[in-house]
């Protein structure tokens, strides 16, 4: 008898717990998305910038251009820095003289080894015919280093090549407010650019 009682009470207990589990009124939680702080962009303003190189063109107000101190740097190399958004776009400049086609494949080849982890790289067209500014701009998208590069020549003295990076690890969904608020300030570099006398 006690056998029959126990065996009861544990069929009991099993058939309650299903229906306990069964219970479709149970919340179910999930965890919280992860949020990103909010960022505010300052105003828009542009100052020139001229220097003893061979080009000059505006830059945003709330950047700081410094001489570019790595190995092998070239007296014409800068660093625009965006402080406030851990940025930099490292500036190149090289005199065109009978290398040209070598700066294009350099320029070319730096913006091609992102594509590792580009989802994708759009080239877009760069033509002032009334500077001489004629050029390319790299928009490479995804999880990468350097989401926009670019080169302005007017193909005869002059080679200015430009790179964003970041001074963080490289991921695009917090990145990207910033990422498309610099990219304004690249364009209107690239817009305002201006070759001095090519040097003798």
């Amino acid at each position: 008898m006690k056998n029959v009682l126990f065996k009861f009470l544990i069929i009991l207990t099993v058939a309650n717990l299903l229906l306990v589990s069964c219970d479709t009124e149970d919340e179910v939680y999930s965890p919280k998305p992860r949020g990103y702080s909010r960022i505010d962009f300052p105003e828009k303003k542009y100052r020139v910038y001229d220097s003893l190189c061979p080009y000059q063109f505006e830059i945003p107000v709330y950047s700081s251009i410094k001489q570019d101190k790595h190995k092998g740097a070239e007296p014409c190399w800068l660093n625009l820095e965006f402080p406030r958004f851990k940025a930099i776009l490292h500036l190149s400049y090289k005199e065109i003289n009978n290398n040209f086609s070598q700066y294009l494949d350099d320029s070319h080849d730096f913006a091609n080894r992102h594509q590792v982890k580009a989802t994708g790289l759009d080239e877009i067209p760069v033509i002032r015919d009334s500077a001489k500014v004629y050029g390319l701009i790299f928009d490479i998208a995804g999880n990468t280093a350097s989401s926009l590069q670019f080169y302005l020549t007017d193909s005869t003295h002059h080679f200015l090549r430009g790179a964003l990076y970041f001074n963080s690890v490289p991921n695009i969904d917090s990145l990207r407010i910033v990422v498309d608020f610099l990219k304004k300030d690249v364009l209107h570099i690239i817009n305002t650019t201006k070759w001095k006398e090519a040097t003798k």
